[in-house]
């Protein structure tokens, strides 16, 4: 079985860098996500809470803000702790391996965005994001929702 998690939304805050005691960038961010709904039904939306490492966490508080749409790939991860008041609990999130910039345009096919932008192919192998230049032409167009491969 293999653990995969891809949702796509606006994040409900401003990203903020952290270090960890051993220097290794790290951020908590939420993405609002609308459900499907029928006509006439009240939209809902799910807030998902993801967390990114290293380079990851870097590309996202450097090029996110909140409201700004966001596409994650990642796995779902399930922590089980103690609160403070010795309930068990359980908390999930993505962990996100690769995020994208998503268009916030709307699409002539009714979906909630347009276009991806995500980083050029290296050796014909898609890296996701680029990390080390931090420059927003290193990122080439994908067209609409109907050309991603899932």
């Amino acid at each position: 079985m293999y653990n995969k998690a891809i949702i796509m939304g606006r994040l409900t805050a401003d990203p903020e860098l952290r270090q960890t005691p051993s220097n290794i960038s790290v951020t908590s961010f939420t993405v609002a996500c609308d459900r499907a709904f029928s006509k006439g039904a009240e939209r809902q939306t799910d807030f998902i809470d993801c967390v990114a490492w290293r380079g990851t966490a870097e590309f996202v508080c450097r090029y996110f803000q909140k409201g700004k749409p966001i596409l994650v790939e990642g796995r779902l991860q399930v922590t089980n702790y103690t609160d403070k008041n010795g309930e068990k609990r359980r908390r999930y999130e993505v962990v996100a391996d690769n995020v994208h910039f998503v268009d916030g345009s709307k699409n002539n096919s009714g979906g909630d965005f347009g276009n991806t932008f995500s980083a050029p192919a290296n050796n014909n192998t898609n890296t996701g994001v680029a990390f080390s230049s931090g420059n927003t032409e290193d990122f080439e167009e994908i067209g609409g929702l109907d050309d991603l491969p899932f």
